[in-house]
């Protein structure tokens, strides 16, 4: 990744991917040729409504590829169960938080800006690019397109989510001129740096260096500033901290709290207190907390409470854990860069 890329040689290779987007595809009718298939005919006719252009959308879905390997990939049965120290482990690493000092200062002026225009840390944007992407070095190895078709067409238990996206995909690329056949991405359609579904990509990518395209594969500039815009718009609130260390006075865990629920915070400092679950530091006991249990190879339990912006994380990655390896790693950044001065 190249901080100064020559945006006028990027500018002719996008060029180039919206003439080849306009150009007619070759006849080769698949799984999901809307000539054939109900659910891709669909599509089309709602987005041919909503104005995009009919013989396209055809064109483009009858070259998409139903991939097996993606249904199977999406319905392995849940992984089993991680504690905290596992989770940790796979993205708390010396060379990850050593990339993510390295993503800060060569982008240092991105950041800088993205933190004064949305009031994000840089650290929190460079741990979320770390976590999803390694900072870029894998963003996703199938055609997004087969991906969104498959999950949308075959697989029933969250095809109407998927349905979305696919229209969403179809759309923004479209309107940016991008060769819906050549973008790659997760699994399940993630895409770029930050990994955005199509409709994230819709609402909160932001053309932060200002070249005309928002462009989250290969900028990081973009990308640094279309997380930051993500978490502005999901109520990040400047200044405030994550988390708040606490401990157990009770003589064991209370039964009748919900631990690492990953929604608003929810439950009353004072009552976790009358449960034995106490702050570290003097807190409010009117302020609402994530209470947050975090289990390790040796049967004990770290407690903390999740704050309002570690609610935020969430939003990003409804589980607890995602967002404690985000936190984790951010503040594993910011002590490097404050060593390094």
């Amino acid at each position: 990744m190249k901080p100064d890329r020559c945006h006028s040689g990027k500018k002719w290779r996008w060029a180039m991917a919206m003439l080849l987007a306009v150009a007619p595809l070759a006849n080769a009718a698949g799984e999901y040729d809307p000539s054939t298939n109900d659910q891709a005919r669909a599509v089309v006719d709602r987005l041919a409504e909503a104005g995009l252009d009919r013989q396209k959308l055809d064109e483009t879905l009858a070259r998409a590829s139903r991939q097996q390997k993606i249904i199977d990939a999406i319905s392995k049965p849940a992984e089993r169960h991680l504690r905290w120290d596992q989770y940790r482990d796979i993205f708390i690493k010396p060379e990850r938080v050593a990339g993510g000092v390295e993503f800060i200062r060569a982008h240092r002026d991105a950041m800088i800006r993205a933190e004064q225009e949305y009031g994000v840390p840089r650290e929190i944007i460079a741990a979320i690019i770390g976590v999803e992407t390694w900072y870029g070095r894998h963003t996703g190895s199938y055609r997004v397109l087969d991906a969104l078709t498959t999950l949308a067409f075959d697989y029933p238990p969250r095809s109407d989510f998927f349905g979305r996206e696919l229209e969403a995909f179809l759309t923004l690329t479209s309107e940016q001129g991008l060769d819906p056949l050549e973008l790659k991405g997760s699994y399940a359609g993630a895409m770029g740096l930050p990994q955005f579904m199509p409709s994230s990509y819709q609402a909160y990518a932001v053309d932060f260096n200002h070249d005309g395209i928002k462009d989250l594969w290969e900028e990081p500039v973009d990308a640094i500033g279309s997380v930051a815009n993500y978490f502005a718009e999901h109520g990040w609130r400047p200044g405030r901290p994550l988390t708040v260390a606490a401990h157990l006075e009770a003589s064991q865990k209370p039964e009748d709290v919900e631990f690492n629920q990953a929604k608003p915070p929810y439950m009353r400092v004072g009552d976790l207190k009358e449960k034995g679950v106490v702050a570290d530091i003097a807190i409010s006991d009117d302020e609402e907390v994530i209470p947050l249990a975090l289990d390790y190879a040796d049967g004990d339990d770290h407690y903390l409470f999740g704050l309002h912006n570690f609610y935020v994380i969430t939003r990003y990655n409804h589980s607890h854990l995602y967002a404690m390896a985000v936190t984790t790693l951010a503040e594993q950044i910011q002590a490097a860069l404050q060593r390094e001065g």
